[in-house]
């Protein structure tokens, strides 16, 4: 397969509704909170930390000329205390000091950072060239409240402590604060409400599962939004329609099968008390006449008005197995991992395991029958050493009333309907019968019933 952009964001992306729908929500929120940040970082907090650090450096200057205009130790001590008081600056007088170096601490030795990198370094090595216009030396790492600035005076280094609230803007850590804490409650608020739309659709899914496999749906109610709560009104309407028409079918054929049994029954006491030669043969075709309508009935009922209930699908097995070994006298071995328990329409399964086994028990000696759990589902596996049936001919049998042995020969088989049957039995269910080829050399039927 061939790799391509559009298929590895897809293959990244959620594949549930939920999912999805807080992908469309989240994402536009996320887009806008970095242009937020953008914005903000790149003009507000940066203008603000200009400005403090202007405010900084012009207090400094104006330290540096009050010492200039009034001289002497005790106007400076003066001085000092007043910038300690009413401007929060610790300073100092290094008298006769030289600065070994300039620059920030942390560089290389006289390297200025660079201005349009709006860092808090950058910001105050401008303001104070602007301000002071003297020599400077910055250290940002050594106190972890303060910083130390260091500036070159005629008769000495005049050396300055200030807090760093007064470098960085509070606002900085509340506009975070704030854009972290209404995304996570907009992404709070939008997950509950996601969850109860994301539900009905669950609930909408789960019943159509059921309905499918042939479950009842009890107390089914639309909920949700708007058009959920349509379809879930139309799968309602849909299970009533059906429900019907199975109720209607099944009443019909159970008025034609009495209509046909009738007038077989009196055909058979006719025979019963005639006598002749071709007596034999007509019950025999009144026989085959009342077999075929019984598997035409079977078929077409479908034992559709049977109620799905709990059952223990290893009793049927052993059932089938225990009545086709007395009717066949085949050798049917039966394997069964575990108990095995399951929704099921009792009577409906128990004839397509007869037919499933039975066929096999027809064209064969040896018949092996397993069952067990197979991820998600229970399967039924029948292996037997018959002839087997031709890989481009196995979808064929499934065809109603079609035989790959052309007659009607009651020995040889039955009326074509026993495959059909099983399959139709096995879909009603939510699940399926396919063929292949056995290990014993002949054929192996797969029964597989979701769970």
């Amino acid at each position: 397969m061939k790799f391509t952009p559009a298929a590895w964001i897809k293959s990244i992306l959620p594949r549930g509704l939920l999912g999805r729908s807080l992908l469309i929500l989240v994402l536009p929120l996320i887009i806008l909170q970095l242009v937020s940040a953008y914005v903000f970082f790149g003009t507000h907090w940066d203008m603000v930390t200009r400005r403090l650090a202007a405010g900084l450096a012009g207090d400094i200057g104006a330290v540096i000329e009050m010492m200039r205009t009034f001289p002497g130790d005790h106007n400076r001590a003066i001085i000092f205390s007043v910038a300690a008081n009413t401007l929060d600056l610790k300073v100092s007088l290094d008298q006769g000091g030289i600065l070994e170096t300039t620059g920030v601490r942390g560089l290389p030795p006289r390297t200025i950072p660079d201005p349009t990198s709006h860092s808090l370094e950058s910001n105050l090595i401008g303001a104070l060239a602007e301000r002071v216009g003297r020599p400077v030396y910055i250290d940002t790492e050594s106190l972890d409240r303060e910083v130390k600035i260091q500036v070159q005076l005629s008769d000495g280094v005049l050396n300055v402590r200030a807090s760093r609230k007064r470098l960085y803007s509070t606002t900085t850590t509340i506009f975070v604060l704030w854009m972290v804490g209404t995304s996570l409650l907009l992404f709070g608020i939008a997950t509950i409400f996601m969850r109860n739309q994301v539900r009905a659709v669950r609930r909408l899914a789960a019943a159509v599962d059921s309905f499918g496999k042939g479950r009842d749906v009890a107390n089914f109610k639309p909920q949700g939004a708007a058009e959920v709560r349509q379809a879930a009104a139309a799968f309602a309407r849909m299970q009533d329609r059906i429900r019907l028409q199975v109720s209607q079918r099944t009443e019909m054929l159970a008025g034609v099968s009495h209509d046909l049994r009738t007038p077989l029954t009196r055909m058979k006491l006719a025979l019963a008390m005639a006598e002749g030669e071709s007596i034999a043969e007509l019950q025999e075709d009144v026989a085959d006449m009342e077999r075929m309508i019984e598997g035409y009935l079977a078929f077409a009922r479908g034992e559709g008005s049977e109620k799905s209930e709990p059952c223990d699908l290893t009793a049927l097995l052993e059932d089938v197995v225990a009545k086709l070994r007395r009717e066949r006298g085949n050798e049917i071995d039966l394997i069964c991992d575990e108990a095995l328990s399951m929704p099921l329409r009792p009577l409906a399964i128990s004839r397509c395991l007869t037919n499933l086994i039975g066929n096999a028990a027809r064209y064969a000696t040896h018949v092996v029958v397993r069952a067990g759990r197979a991820g998600d589902a229970i399967e039924v596996i029948v292996d037997d050493d018959g002839p087997g049936i031709p890989a481009n001919r196995r979808e064929d049998v499934f065809k109603a009333f079609l035989r790959l042995e052309g007659s009607r020969n009651p020995q040889t088989g039955g009326v074509g309907l026993g495959l059909t049957i099983a399959r139709d039995v096995a879909r009603a269910h939510g699940g399926d019968v396919t063929l292949d080829d056995a290990p014993t050399g002949g054929l192996r039927v797969c029964l597989r019933l979701p769970l």
